[in-house]
């Protein structure tokens, strides 16, 4: 179950931002499989933002950054976020939801957060079957 502050659903536009955000990270081709299989992920699953921000080594971001500060308003205001789209590896992937992470943070950093997220060999999933895979080798 979602914390209070987040949707039970990504919405739409979320999975276009993580298939670009991933298209640096593996190819166009990699991503769009990758961004197919969070959108067939059904079941929300919930961690820290601290846990979150560790695992991916990312730097927390201030509450005055542009979107961590829009995120913090609308919690304020009542609207839930977006659950956050993962790719698991080393180190965790954010496909898209990072200032939700850190606004989340901000408002308290064990609060868990709503993810959807894929498991698998350094971030690329197992049900991913891409030709070229050894050029991804670089990952470990």
């Amino acid at each position: 179950m979602a914390s209070e502050h987040w949707k039970d659903k990504s919405e739409a536009q979320d999975f276009p931002a993580a298939e670009s955000n991933l298209s640096l990270l593996v190819g166009p081709e990699a991503a769009s499989k990758l961004a197919k299989a969070l959108r067939k992920q059904r079941s929300l699953k919930n961690h820290a933002a601290k846990d979150i921000l560790r695992a991916a080594n990312l730097p927390l971001l201030g509450p005055e950054d542009t979107e961590v500060a829009a995120d913090l308003n609308k919690v304020k205001l009542g609207e839930r976020l977006s659950p956050v789209l993962l790719a698991q590896g080393e180190p965790l992937w954010v496909a898209d939801g990072y200032h939700r992470i850190c606004a989340s943070y901000h408002l308290d950093e064990k609060t868990e957060i709503a993810i959807l997220s894929l498991s698998g060999w350094h971030g690329i999933p197992d049900a991913l079957a891409i030709e070229g895979e050894a050029s991804l080798n670089h990952r470990r």
